[in-house]
């Protein structure tokens, strides 16, 4: 099984020229769709490698996820607000690459509890979803997740994975996470992240 979360410093090679085509994707606020706060790139960035990468360090061969942002930018600044707050993600595995520049980078992203059943993530065994009291996980998820994420007190922070440029962080999208609130006033100074979501690769 491959770890619930981990930490990766100085991830790419050559991070500022990596920046540089993230910022050149284009990010048009009239294109924004979505449930998340800030605006998602108009175009995918590609890093050579990454499936691999990533295979080989959780144990666990993956590929791009299809129907989802694998690979596109997200630049969130500051008093973006979303439609949702804590979360999960349509993937087998998850990943954020960090790209805002060093002097600008703060918050994270944050982890959660679920105050009332005390969990964490959305259990992955029908034993642990029946115990914590439901019937299946669709019905957790709608309970739990989608009917509590824009109710802060229905949640106690665990930890933050602080922002770091070059940071890539990689977890089990079933953990209970959102992101930490934007910052700047522009494309060059606001939080920008490079989203990854795998999905097993079965062949």
């Amino acid at each position: 099984m491959p770890p619930s979360f981990l930490i990766i410093d100085d991830f790419a090679a050559n991070p500022q020229e990596l920046r540089r085509q993230a910022l050149n994707l284009g990010y048009d606020p009239a294109s924004k769709h979505g449930n998340y706060p800030g605006i998602t790139s108009e175009r995918s960035l590609s890093i050579k490698g990454l499936d691999d990468y990533v295979s080989q360090v959780i144990g666990t061969p993956v590929q791009a996820a299809p129907n989802t942002l694998h690979g596109y930018c997200r630049l969130t600044l500051k008093g973006d607000r979303g439609l949702s707050g804590v979360h999960i993600d349509p993937a087998f595995y998850s990943g954020i690459l960090y790209l805002s520049l060093p002097e600008d980078c703060r918050g994270g992203t944050d982890f959660y509890r679920h105050r009332r059943t005390n969990l964490d993530r959305v259990p992955q065994t029908a034993e642990a979803i029946h115990a914590a009291g439901y019937a299946d996980v669709n019905a957790l998820i709608e309970e739990v997740v989608n009917h509590d994420t824009l109710k802060p007190a229905k949640w106690e922070k665990t930890f933050t994975a602080p922002m770091r440029f070059n940071r890539l962080i990689l977890f089990s999208p079933w953990m209970f996470h959102n992101s930490a609130a934007g910052f700047g006033d522009r494309a060059e100074n606001g939080r920008l992240a490079h989203l990854m979501f795998f999905a097993r690769d079965k062949k």
